[in-house]
């Protein structure tokens, strides 16, 4: 189809163009007709004065599509298309809502139920626009960085979290599950290209009904080699997490929106875990910081430091996956942390071990046999840098960064504990 976007309409005054899209809204007034086309760039308005047009438009319904040839011409605020001609490409139901509106004041589970339909209004559009130009950002800061892209399986013979919550699946009369992570694979590529990340799904059997949390979300991974500690890995973070942020910056989106961008500090605050639950106000015998928490943190990160960023380390290792490297200062104590970004965790890493014995001793410290890890720990049998990396969850810094209530406002089909459609 030869066509032109609507945004394109001012370079073409008085040409006769084609363009195609959905008909957006149709204002009939007594003399004249307006039919307000909407394609991927914006909305284009045709002016309808022959009457036997204005029938055909009048029969339309909102999100049918059309294709219209007519003539640009000039107005006061812009330029519109005259001396229509309309070829319906697809008849379309009314929606269960009005698209032209400059919101939608459906409720969220109506929206995701027609989400097919809801998607195409505008400002639904930008929060996915917005991922996009993120994860660009993510793959150009980390490729002018000398890292590999990389697709792993998401059909996995073992539990990455050491069992918990994943999704059991009949693999030819074989159990497997869905991948939680692709955290073995990029640890063993790490022997191969040193560097690698993935963007891709990961799935949890994730039993919390809440805001936060997905079964299935868009994991943003980074393993690297030849690291001192978890440090090193921070500050890739960091400036992996500037470069997305640069382009989320750059996004037309960010302007239409008026996106409040927040700053990456040249150095990201960070506080130690113990230090954490004491400023709080925790029991210094809490595993792991509770969501309040996090947001009480996040308030004193900005108060004190200025920055939406917080680094929380020395995570217990109890509460951190077997291939987690201690600090060797204090071996209760992990070379992990999270990442906290406007008062919630965004994302988690550390140092990994990377000497076979070492995990040997860490799976039977924890009661568990070597022989369902066999293929994953091969690679260390045979040789892996000191490494480490990270897990940034895409839905919720899209959350955080629109400073959206929940983060099913901006999945673009969201499953959780009661959705599997659409």
């Amino acid at each position: 189809m030869q066509r032109i976007l609507s945004s394109q309409l001012p370079e073409h005054l008085g040409q006769r163009v084609t363009i195609a899209g959905w008909v957006h809204r149709r204002r009939l007034l007594k003399s004249v007709a307006f039919l307000i086309l909407r394609d991927r760039s914006g909305l284009a308005q045709v002016v309808v004065s022959s009457p036997s047009l204005r029938a055909s438009v009048e029969a339309l319904t909102e999100e049918s599509v059309v294709e219209v040839a007519g003539t640009v011409a000039a107005r006061p605020d812009g330029v519109e298309i005259v001396e229509p001609e309309l070829r319906v490409l697809s008849e379309a139901s009314p929606p269960p809502f009005d698209l032209y509106r400059p919101g939608l004041t459906a409720s969220l589970p109506t929206l995701l139920d027609h989400a097919a339909v809801a998607l195409r209004h505008p400002l639904r559009q930008t929060a996915f626009r917005l991922s996009a130009a993120a994860v660009g950002g993510f793959r150009s800061t980390l490729d002018q960085s000398g890292f590999v892209e990389v697709h792993t399986p998401k059909i996995v013979a073992s539990a990455t979290e050491s069992g918990a919550n994943v999704f059991a699946i009949d693999y030819f009369g074989r159990p497997a599950y869905l991948a939680q992570s692709p955290q073995f694979y990029k640890q063993t590529l790490v022997g191969v290209f040193e560097r690698v990340y993935e963007v891709g799904p990961v799935f949890r059997a994730e039993p919390h009904d809440t805001v936060r949390h997905l079964a299935q979300y868009t994991s943003l991974d980074v393993e690297l080699g030849f690291i001192r500690d978890h440090r090193d890995v921070m500050a890739v973070l960091r400036d992996t997490l500037s470069g997305m942020l640069d382009a989320v910056g750059r996004c037309p989106a960010a302007a239409t929106l008026g996106l409040a961008m927040p700053a990456i500090p040249a150095e990201i605050p960070a506080i130690d875990f113990a230090d954490a639950l004491a400023l709080v106000g925790a029991s210094p015998d809490e595993p792991d910081l509770a969501p309040a928490h996090e947001r009480a943190l996040g308030e004193w990160a900005l108060r004190e430091h200025g920055s939406d960023f917080l680094f929380v380390t020395g995570y217990p290792m109890a509460k951190r996956p077997f291939y987690t490297h201690p600090d060797p200062a204090r071996p209760t104590a992990s070379n992990g942390f999270d990442l906290l970004f406007r008062g919630i965790e965004l994302v988690t890493g550390g140092q990994r071990l990377h000497r076979y014995p070492d995990y040997v001793a860490a799976l039977a410290a924890r009661g568990e046999s070597t022989e369902a890890y066999e293929s994953y720990l091969d690679a260390f049998r045979h040789g892996l840098p000191p490494h480490g990396g990270f897990a940034i969850g895409l839905e919720r810094f899209v959350m955080r960064l629109l400073e959206a209530t929940n983060v099913r406002e901006v999945t673009l089909f969201p499953r959780d504990l009661h959705r599997l459609t659409p």
